[in-house]
């Protein structure tokens, strides 16, 4: 019997420009519903740019009806300024979508790296290259903000499917695929 259909909406929260990414899982497979970014304007004061995030993301969950939202967890910088920016736009990122009964996981950088190419410290472009492996095609996008959120995505469904496999330590990727054939396109 297949398990129920779900759709996994990806944030990567940011004042200036915000990713998105949509799967949708059946069972333990997955596809690419839809991935983007929205810029903001600069112009604006940071109190409009937070309203924006709020009403670009509602009409994303408006859009898409997903079922979870997983959002990637501002990373821990020196500059404390940008990372209180960073952890109001996730704030209101979360808000948008609670406020529509949407359960709601945070992911930090490194896990989802991890998850996604078994390292984590890979590169944005490792990440974006696994990507286009596990999803069998080529990823067409202006800004690595939106493979971010599409990682941030397939990291909440590999890790709803299976949280040990987060924690796999692989040496290079051949190994890591390897030891995850579920994962290969």
């Amino acid at each position: 019997m297949m398990s129920k259909e779900k759709i996994i909406l990806g944030i990567d929260p940011g004042t200036q420009i915000m990713g998105y990414g949509i799967i949708e899982v059946q069972g333990k497979s997955f596809k690419m519903i839809d991935l983007g970014s929205i810029k903001f304007k600069l112009a604006d004061t940071p109190i409009l740019r937070l309203k924006q995030i709020f009403e670009s993301s509602s009409e994303i969950i408006e859009k898409f009806l997903p079922d979870e939202m997983a959002v990637e967890a501002p990373f821990f910088g020196k500059n404390v300024q940008s990372m209180l920016k960073l952890g109001r736009a996730q704030g209101v990122v979360m808000a948008a979508a609670l406020s529509k009964n949407i359960p709601v996981e945070e992911y930090s950088p490194r896990k989802i790296k991890q998850s996604i190419t078994g390292k984590g410290s890979a590169s944005k472009e490792q990440v974006y290259a696994m990507l286009e492996r596990s999803f069998g095609h080529k990823i067409e996008t202006r800004y690595l903000d939106a493979s971010d959120a599409l990682a941030v995505a397939l990291c909440h469904h590999y890790q709803a499917s299976n949280p040990v496999l987060g924690g796999t330590k692989a040496k290079n990727w051949e190994q890591f695929l390897r030891a995850n054939p579920d994962r290969k396109a």
